[in-house]
């Protein structure tokens, strides 16, 4: 949908060419003569983006009209034209709550990069506003359920590196919550206030992922027909948390570091330095360690990322947490389905505490939802579960650890992918959403293990 711009003007010369030189790149321009008819349109509703009003008219002059937009609209961009010069009128205009101001005769190439600078940050407010209600009623401490020795350990580190300037890399395996963890510690460190910008890094096709991150300059190439700010650039003043890390490709391993150590970046076909203020939090399910041994991940930029290490514990590991998880989550999928299951029968319990969880908690919660919308009674009973849980040949009870024996990580990661594989009757896609990984992720682990036979 094309950006709307009210544009308020008695003055019909003035108002016709910047009504034309704004159509020119994309925007639709509604022109008014009076600037009552613009304030009927404005508070009826309609859709506005942009307010560009003359100050001086006859009747309602563009002070008055602000006053009442601001009354209606408060966050709505609005522009004042003054008379060439008018010192007065440029201050008053700051004064009364113009977001800018613009001189007459008005420069269209000026109008043009004002308007669209005022559209990019009313975006990057309405995102951040939709990301603040998001994390506000989804994430927090609180939302990290668990009362396991691993997961106070893990409480504690994470209050201490909160309100912490400190890069965190954040380890666990997929499922195990990491976005959430990110999301925790920015609520409670001092750049709360500011943006968090989630990316994940193994969902963004390689090819694109560089103009995501850095944003692009108009031209840059095929289809960039307009300057766009990136994704380290909106997140100034909060939180740029890079999921998947170990997805970067070698290129933009090398362009990142220079980003944290210069703290500037250049923008997709641009020469110009941007300077950058944000707290890195990055997450990898692998072993970063080993991939810089293999020459896989570039030993420089480990470094710049384990400045502090949390490492989330799987759900097999902590098997006390399932009943207070559980619980968490009949609680919240009552209230979003509607529905009053009281809980779960102790045979329940039980098999899942036998299960592996090669998805963790992600797969608990999935499953969780699934057994609270086809709930038969108000107990949730052995024979609602899918057949994995239920099965001991399918899903073995742990080792004792006498007969455990190591067994590479690679290998634990194949069992896991293809058992989800099998959860989900070869649906590629919601394997890859249950284990937390991009498609492309699990297409190419597929290729490698040679499995061609599932289904996107």
């Amino acid at each position: 949908m094309k950006p709307v711009i009210f544009l308020v003007d008695d003055d019909e010369g003035s108002r016709d060419a910047m009504r034309r030189a704004l159509a020119r790149v994309g925007y639709e321009v509604e022109p008014f003569v009076e600037a009552a008819k613009a304030l009927e349109r404005i508070e009826a509703g309609d859709q506005v983006d942009v307010v560009i009003s003359d100050v001086r008219m006859p009747g309602m002059d563009g002070y008055e009209l602000l006053r009442r937009v601001r009354a209606v609209r408060p966050a709505l961009p609005f522009l004042l034209v003054t008379a060439y010069g008018d010192i007065d009128d440029a201050v008053s205009a700051l004064q009364e709550g113009a977001d800018d101001y613009l001189t007459k005769p008005v420069k269209m190439q000026e109008l043009r990069r004002r308007v669209q600078l005022h559209l990019e940050r009313r975006a990057l407010t309405d995102e951040n506003k939709r990301l603040r209600a998001r994390i506000d009623k989804t994430f927090g401490f609180e939302q990290i359920v668990g009362h396991s020795q691993a997961m106070e350990e893990l409480f504690e580190r994470m209050r201490v590196a909160a309100p912490a300037p400190s890069t965190v890399l954040i380890v666990g395996e997929s499922g195990t919550g990491k976005e959430l963890v990110a999301n925790a510690l920015h609520e409670s460190s001092p750049r709360a206030g500011g943006p968090f910008i989630p990316v994940n890094c193994g969902a963004i096709p390689g090819e694109i992922l560089e103009s995501e991150l850095f944003g692009h300059e108009r031209g840059a190439f095929t289809g960039a027909h307009q300057k766009r700010i990136g994704l380290i650039e909106a997140a100034s003043g909060g939180t740029l948390f890079l999921d998947e890390i170990s997805e970067l490709s070698a290129e933009l391993q090398v362009k990142l570091l220079r980003v944290l150590e210069q703290r500037k970046i250049v923008r997709v076909g641009g020469n110009l330095e941007i300077d950058v203020d944000f707290r890195l939090l990055a997450a990898t399910n692998r072993n970063l360690e080993a991939w810089v041994r293999e020459g896989r991940f570039r030993e420089d930029l480990y470094y710049r990322l384990k400045v502090v290490t949390l490492t989330i514990p799987p759900l097999r590991e902590r098997p006390d947490d399932i009943p207070l998880l559980v619980q968490h989550f009949i609680s919240k999928f009552n209230e979003d389905l509607g529905r009053s299951v009281t809980g779960v029968h102790p045979a329940v319990l039980s098999a899942f505490k036998r299960y592996q969880w090669p998805g963790n908690v992600r797969e608990l919660r999935n499953i969780v939802e699934s057994l609270v919308l086809f709930a038969r009674g108000d107990e949730i009973g052995l024979e609602d579960l899918p057949v994995e849980l239920r099965m001991p040949n399918i899903t073995p009870p742990s080792q004792p650890a006498a007969e455990w024996q190591p067994r590479p990580m690679a290998e634990i990661e194949k069992e896991a992918i293809l058992r989800t594989l099998e959860h989900t009757n070869g649906h590629r896609a919601r394997a890859a959403q249950l284990l937390g990984i991009g498609l492309r992720t699990l297409q190419r682990k597929l290729k490698e293990y040679g499995e061609v036979s599932s289904r996107e």
